[in-house]
This record gives C-alpha cells, sequence and structure tokens, in this order.
C-alpha cells in the first residue's frame, strides 16, 4: 500500500500543467436605456373643510380608485404601501378616542410613461393628496438587457485578449475560466432619478394651468435614462 501510494504521488507531482501559459484579462458592455416603468408614491389623507363634513378615507379611495381606471391605470399596477387609521390596534383605540383622527393611505403605482403619470395627477384630490413622489424607475425588459450586456463583455474580454497576445506573437486559446458579475454588488447600477422632485408636489398643492404647463415641461427632461454596465474577468490559454 505504501508504494502504491508513492507511485500515485509521483505521478500527480509530475503531471504536465495542460495550460502553462495563460492570459487573464476584463471585458466591459454599458448601455442607456429610457425607463418605462415609474413607481410613484402617493399619499392620501382625510380632511375636513370648515363647515364641512369630514371626508372619509374609504370615499378618498374610491375616488382614487375610480380616476386611475379612468386614466387607463390597471389594477394589477396598483398596490398599497401603508395604511395608517385602521390597519392596527394602536391606531384603532386612538381613533375611537379621537373620532376626528385623520387616517392616511399611500399607493405604489407603476406607470409606464410620464404622459400617464401627469393624466393621473390633474384627476387629483387636491385637499386629500398630500404627496406624489417617484421611488424608482426600471424597465419591463430588464432581464434581457442584462442577457445582451453579458454577452457583450465577455465578447469584449475575447476581443481584448487577441490583440493583446498578438501584440507579443502569441495566439489566444481556448477560455478557460470566465468569472460572471455578481449583480447584488456592483454589476448592474441605475442612475435614474429626477433631477429635482419639485415637478410634482410633495404636498397638497398640485399644479394647475401654468404651472401644469411648466411641470409637464419639466418632466419631459428630468427623466434620466437607466445606465446599466456589466464587467466580466476571463482567463485563455496561449498557445
Amino acid at each position: 500500500m505504501l508504494v502504491t501510494a508513492t507511485s500515485v504521488i509521483s505521478a500527480q507531482t509530475t503531471m504536465p500543467n495542460p495550460f502553462p501559459k495563460t492570459i487573464t484579462v476584463s471585458g466591459s458592455a454599458e448601455m442607456e436605456i429610457i425607463p418605462d416603468e415609474i413607481y410613484v408614491n402617493i399619499t392620501l389623507r382625510e380632511y375636513q373643510k370648515r363647515g364641512e363634513t369630514k371626508k372619509e378615507i374609504e370615499s378618498i379611495k374610491t375616488n382614487f380608485l375610480e380616476n386611475c381606471k379612468a386614466t387607463g391605470i390597471p389594477d394589477s399596477a396598483i398596490s398599497i404601501a401603508s395604511f395608517t387609521g385602521y390597519d392596527n390596534y394602536f391606531n384603532f383605540k386612538k381613533r375611537k378616542k379621537d373620532p376626528n383622527m385623520m387616517s392616511s393611505i399611500t399607493y405604489q403605482v407603476k406607470f409606464r410613461d410620464s404622459k400617464t403619470m401627469d393624466a393621473l395627477v390633474d384627476k387629483l384630490d387636491d385637499e386629500a393628496t398630500q404627496s406624489f413622489q417617484i421611488a424608482k424607475t426600471s424597465h419591463s425588459k430588464m432581464t434581457e438587457f442584462r442577457k445582451q450586456l453579458k454577452i457583450k463583455a465577455v465578447q469584449a474580454a475575447k476581443d481584448k485578449g487577441q490583440y493583446l497576445t498578438e501584440a507579443i506573437g502569441e495566439k489566444l486559446g481556448e477560455a478557460i475560466t470566465v468569472t460572471e458579475p455578481d449583480e447584488s454588488t456592483n454589476g448592474y447600477y441605475m442612475a435614474s432619478r429626477l433631477v429635482s422632485n419639485n415637478a410634482y408636489p410633495q404636498s397638497n398643492t398640485i399644479y394647475r394651468d401654468e404651472e401644469r404647463m411648466e411641470a409637464d415641461k419639466a418632466t419631459e427632461i428630468d427623466f434620466k435614462k437607466i445606465k446599466l454596465r456589466y464587467e466580466v474577468n476571463a482567463v485563455f490559454a496561449l498557445k
């Protein structure tokens, strides 16, 4: 057994390296896309004008959802982000003691473009709308774009390996390893935000008439493109 083990170790140590010469290169690819998914948080709150009864949250919710439907926004694009006043025991007890407590609800609405967003703003109840904030932007074909960029990044790495090896009189061989980017860290990044949040109100004041026109102009230029970038590392053998 000792002789056999010694023979195996000897064979392993004398086995030639199949890739004695290698080159390690990186390749990257990036692109900019116009977002077609705009996520907006809209907060609605009960209110009461002097001499009038309080506008209840159920009525405000119904009116809001009807306006969304009239604007062409499907139910699947609307979700509840938060709800205060009825959603927990503390608020329920507080409301029983104080009937004048104002409840509020925050919806998150996914828009396809800024025109639909503007159309809904024009229908909102000025008194009930407390804020209208853009939370994030994305694209419906993000998965496909990521795939395309990864392929281009690998191709870029191979092209770089070819011209670098030619520079030293070598030839590029087969790929040994290709390291995919970690998407959870720096695989891609988004640079899509509003330059200024003044394009839409964050109080209960909604732009109308001349102010609406100015806000429309701001909307056209405020949305930045989403910038995606991937980088891969590859190891190639040299012939």
